[in-house]
């Protein structure tokens, strides 16, 4: 086909260098095989700890939409680690976490992780630095003897899992509103000041009528 008029001359140049600007993953099999040799060569050094690391506390995750799940936190509480009877400058050197900001909000938190931190501290086995100078704390030569080195994670996390049983609703449950229920709660926390404040100003009256004397 011809050119007609005065136009652009065809020139489609397709050619542009495109490996500059494509991400290419050509070493992903040689990054899985270093990984690999890292965390050998890592549980190797830190032997007989665990591979995994420090133990960590369950908390709750944040915002509404994921708080019914959990995960590992960063540290323990100072409040979890008195509660179970550890020392704060103890813990780092025995392989327990500690993350002097974080604050317990619930008392099902604390108790969950205290209980975990005794569970930690039934199974823990502590070499002493000498091994011919044992000190007051550390473990048995017979369990010294039976000692592995933990590959997995320390205390594995698992989801809690509620099973409901299906049933029939019950005539009170069709007749409460979640939605005029929610209303009110909502009404209620917003009113609050006012409502202590009208509250107070009528006590003030009531008792300034109270001090005035009758009229004859």
């Amino acid at each position: 086909m011809g050119k007609r008029r005065n136009g652009v001359l065809p020139n489609a140049h397709f050619k542009k260098h495109w490996e500059r600007y494509v991400r290419t993953w050509y070493n992903q099999p040689g990054k899985k095989q270093r990984r690999r040799r890292l965390r050998q060569a890592k549980a190797l050094e830190i032997a007989p700890r665990p591979a995994a690391g420090l133990l960590r506390p369950i908390v709750r995750c944040p915002t509404f939409k994921y708080n019914t799940k959990v995960r590992a936190g960063r540290g323990f509480t100072l409040d979890e680690l008195k509660a179970a009877g550890i020392n704060v400058k103890l813990a780092p050197t025995i392989g327990i976490a500690v993350d002097p900001r974080r604050r317990n909000r619930s008392l099902e938190s604390l108790q969950a992780n205290v209980q975990r931190l005794k569970e930690y501290r039934s199974k823990l086995i502590i070499f002493p630095r000498k091994a011919n100078q044992p000190k007051h704390g550390d473990s048995d030569p017979e369990q010294l003897k039976l000692a592995t080195q933990l590959q997995g994670d320390v205390l594995p996390i698992s989801q809690p899992v509620d099973f409901l049983k299906a049933r029939n609703i019950s005539d009170e449950e069709k007749k409460y509103s979640v939605f005029q229920a929610m209303r009110v709660a909502r009404a209620d926390a917003r009113l609050i000041g006012v409502r202590e404040k009208r509250a107070k100003q009528k006590a003030e009256e009531a008792k300034m009528a109270a001090s005035k004397p009758p009229k004859k």
